[in-house]
This record gives C-alpha cells, structure tokens and sequence, in this order.
C-alpha cells in the first residue's frame, strides 16, 4: 500500500494566496499578454485559418496568413506565444518562420513598435503530452486533494468533488470516489451521499480508512463529526451503538452514532498513522473536540450529547480508542497543547525511514512553541523541536508549499520569499535533508507573484507550477519542468497555458507503459485546453 500525500496551500489571511487556492476557477490572464494595438497598421493576420502546418517541434518552417507586412519588414517581431522567432521571408500574402527553440504552445503574434498584431495558436511539439491511455476524459468537477493506492490495484480519491468522469449524474459522488487500476469509475464505493465538505486526507487505519478535512457530516449521519470519522472498507461510515442518558422514567434506547469519537474545531489538512498505530494530525484547528454520550444536557434530556474541548493547536496525537494522547505535545499543568507556530501553518509529515515520524511544519510565522524561528522548522517524531533542522535565518517571507524526495534527500520548498537564511533566492529553493540552502539549485527570475508548488522527481527533475508567466525571461505560462541545477530541461518545456494549482504530482505509468505523471489539485487549463483537476501527462 502506498500514500500519496499532499501539502496543500497555506495562510488564509493573504490575499494571494486566496487567489492560489480558490476553488473558483481563475481566468486565463497570460493567454494574450500584450496590448492589443494595430490602429494605423494596416497588418491583417488571419486568426481563423490555421498555420500551415499547426504543430510542429523546435525548428519548424511554419507559414502564415497576413497582409500588410511588407512596410515593417525589417523590424517587425514575430512571436510564439511571446518567444521571438526567425524570419525567413515576408510575401504580401504571408509570413514564413522558424520555431525558436524556447517556443511553447500559444498564439502567434507580430510586434511592430509599441503594437502588437495576434494571430492563431500554433501546438509545438514536446516530450510532454497529455496521456491519451487515461482513462478519465471528463476528470473531477472541484479539487482533488488526495490518491490513495490500494493493494488490489484500486484507488480512492478525495478532494472536494461532486462528480467524478459524469458519473455524478447516477449516483452522489460527494468527495470521496473509488476507480479501478484504469482510473474508471468503480460504484463499489457505499459512500451514500459522502462528506458535506472537502476531505483532505485518506489513510488505510486497522482494516478501515480514516478520513479528514473539513466536513460535519457523510452519508446519513449529519451531525456528531468534526473533521474526522473512520469508514468501513465498503466506503460506509463507521457507527457504534450507544446507551445514552435517560431519566429513570424514559424508555432505555440504543442509538447510533461514529463510532470514531474525535474530532477538531476547524479543518484537519494531514494524517499520519504511526507505527504504533496512533494518528498524528494538523491543520487550522485550535481544539481538540469529543463527544460524552452516557451524561444529561442542563435540561437532561434524553439523547443528549456533550461537547467536550481541549486546546491544541495546529498539532496533535490521538490514541488508537479515539482519546487524545496527553503525552505528546501537551502541557499537563495547563491542561492543554504546546503554543505551535505564531501564525499559519501547514505540514509535511515523513513516512520514509530516515526521518520517519518528523513534521515540517512550513507557512507564515516567527515563533514556534515560543522559539524564534523563521517560517520553517521540524520537530521530532515525539512532537518536540529538532535541533537538527538547521534553517539559519530561514526564509523572508511566506512559504506555501513544500515536498520531500526520500531517494534524493531533498526539499522544495516554494512561496513568496526572496531569501533564505540571507542568501538571495527567489520564490524557489532546494533544501538538504538539515534545512540548509542546496546552493548547486539557482532558480532563475520569475515574472509573476509567486510560485504555488514544487517537487523533485524521482531523476532530479523538478516539476513548478504556480502564477508566473516568465522563467529566465523565457515565456511559461505556470507550468514547468527544470532541472536539479534550475535550468529549463530541452523538450518538456513546449507546453502551453496552465491555470491552476498542484495538490499533488505523482510518478506512475501510463497503460501503454511509458512514463507518466498524475496531476491532482484544481486545474482547468493544461497546454492551452480545458481539464478538469485530475489528468495524466506521458514523459516521452
């Protein structure tokens, strides 16, 4: 069985990142970059007939439709998707250029002074394609957060979906959806009417799976879960019968309830099962919360149920039976949980065996459990603060997103910042195994408010997406593929426009065996065409 976590986006308060994360779809802002402006021309390129050809690799003699060049010969621009190109003849009827060797998939236009003139889009051909062998054409209607890989080949999505491949239609598919190896729809699944709000996390937990989030109700039970709850291995929720308080003279009863008895006062956003079979978990809550089910209301009433509260922010363990373990990251003498971080917060928690059971704990803050420390730092599997993470001054500014390659010992941590520990470093950086700048990684200039998430491949390739429009002065339109040195890599670079956000990139195959990439999170334009939050692409 294999985990596929995610690290979602951070920092609710920054207006930024709201525009990151939002599960409304964004508009295409990099699709014509450039002011529209020919008044006085007279240059007439056709939008409507294709290039001849359309697609093409590096190198291409392509040929346009377009009047009223010849004037402006000698210094007229021709661009692909914003990339300047070759030009090797200029007729009154049309235009022939060469493919540069940087150009990406997007319109083609003609810059003449301050004016620009745009014309039809042009495919370049790339080594990254999406896979035609998946399965899934119509994708997921919202945000998908987590895969989860089951031993018989099958997979459980979650995110915060209400239709999966337009099987919604038939039956609910509310956040929670199991597929076969193919990625088809499987409607083994008896989620019901599934979870009333987003689910974050999935783990496999005693033969059961754990859920978590930020929801109050799945299938029939609308009440009486915080965020949390256990389903059995069909998709149903968990439930236990309970003898609740009654008066003498009121009638005994059995009623039901999840039998999963914790929860949080705000969303969970990462779950990790512990080898001794305790649940660490994190997020935006500050309280832990349960529910006493045997004990009369003020008006003790019959079925009454009391919520009972403990303060632990952002971190906490729970006990196998549901109760919240009081040895870990808590403070007996107040009754409550360690201080956490000053400010957002999100985490990375390892399952490798190196650091098994430590938390990156990543955002926006200056303190953590009353330590100095800036915006980044680890604890040890026992919840208490690693020494030997040693970020220095850490980074200037708000950290969205960071991953983890356990082959390589590598982070990635990207965001809003423009030094690390002093070092100028902008939006992107690669981090040893103790904190410390990988400094052999030089990201290059970004155009465009930030990077949104990152991760290293299994062969040192990085995958970056976020709202940038400019690499090293290189039009990218928030997708990328660099290297371990953070150079553009020749060839996975032609794609077009991505709008959107990763909650996650996994490494697998397609069906015909090539490599492939899963693309999870709320993405809806990938090379220029519409998607819907969970797609394919082959590394040829």
């Amino acid at each position: 069985m294999k985990i596929l976590k995610r690290n979602s986006a951070i920092t609710a308060s920054l207006l930024l990142l709201l525009a990151l994360t939002s599960c409304k779809k964004t508009a295409d802002q990099f699709s014509e970059p450039y002011p529209v402006s020919n008044e006085g021309l007279g240059i007439k390129m056709d939008r409507v007939t294709p290039p001849q050809p359309s697609v093409g690799a590096p190198g291409t003699l392509v040929k346009v439709a377009v009047t009223g060049l010849k004037p402006y010969k000698d210094k007229l621009i021709f661009m692909f998707n914003g990339q300047k190109a070759e030009v090797t003849e200029v007729t009154e009827s049309s235009i022939t250029v060469k493919v540069p060797d940087l150009a990406s998939t997007g319109v083609m236009s003609i810059a003449v002074d301050d004016a620009i003139v745009f014309g039809p889009s042009f495919k370049v051909n790339g080594l990254i394609n999406l896979d035609p062998t998946f399965r899934v054409p119509n994708g997921a209607n919202n945000t998908v957060t987590q895969v989860l890989d089951l031993s018989d080949g099958r997979h459980l999505i979650v995110g915060d979906f209400t239709n999966y491949n337009n099987k919604g239609a038939v039956r609910p598919i509310n956040r929670i959806v199991s597929t076969f190896s193919d990625f088809s729809y499987d409607s083994g699944l008896r989620s019901g009417n599934g979870a009333n709000g987003q689910i974050n996390n999935i783990i496999e937990y005693n033969g059961k799976y754990l859920i978590a989030g930020g929801f109050s109700g799945y299938a029939q039970r609308t009440d009486n879960i915080s965020n949390l709850t256990t389903l059995n291995s069909n998709g149903s929720i968990d439930t236990m019968g309970v003898h609740t308080f009654r008066r003498p003279d009121q009638i005994d009863t059995i009623k039901y309830f999840p039998r999963f008895n914790a929860g949080t006062d705000r969303a969970i956003r990462n779950l990790y099962k512990q080898p001794d079979n305790k649940i660490v978990v994190s997020g935006g809550f500050e309280f832990f919360i349960s529910r006493r089910y045997d004990q009369p209301n003020r008006r003790r009433e019959k079925d009454s149920v009391i919520l009972d509260s403990i303060r632990m922010p952002q971190l906490l363990r729970i006990n196998p039976d549901g109760t919240l373990d009081k040895t870990y990251r808590f403070n007996l003498s107040a009754n409550e949980g360690f201080k956490a971080a000053n400010g957002p917060s999100s985490t990375l928690i390892h399952t490798d065996a190196k650091n098994q059971g430590k938390i990156l704990v990543y955002g926006q803050f200056t303190s953590f459990d009353g330590k100095a420390t800036k915006n980044i730092i680890r604890l040890n599997a026992d919840g208490t603060i690693d020494d030997t993470f040693k970020p220095g001054l850490g980074p200037d500014n708000v950290i969205y997103s960071v991953t983890y390659n356990s082959t390589l010992d590598r982070y990635m941590a990207c965001g809003y910042f423009k030094t690390y520990n002093g070092k100028s470093i902008e939006y992107l950086a690669m981090l040893k195994s103790d904190g410390s700048l990988d400094e052999s990684f030089v990201p290059k200039k970004f155009n465009g408010p930030g990077v949104s998430f990152a991760k290293q491949l299994s062969d040192g390739l990085v995958v970056v997406s976020g709202y940038f429009n400019t690499y090293n002065g290189v039009v990218r339109n928030g997708f990328m593929i660099i290297n371990s040195k953070g150079e553009m890599v020749a060839g996975y670079n032609s794609t077009g426009l991505f709008n959107g956000f990763l909650s996650d990139v996994i490494e697998t195959k397609s069906e015909d065996n090539k490599r492939a990439l899963l693309l999870i999170g709320n993405i809806d334009t990938f090379d220029n065409g519409p998607v819907n939050n969970i797609i394919r692409i082959v590394l040829e």
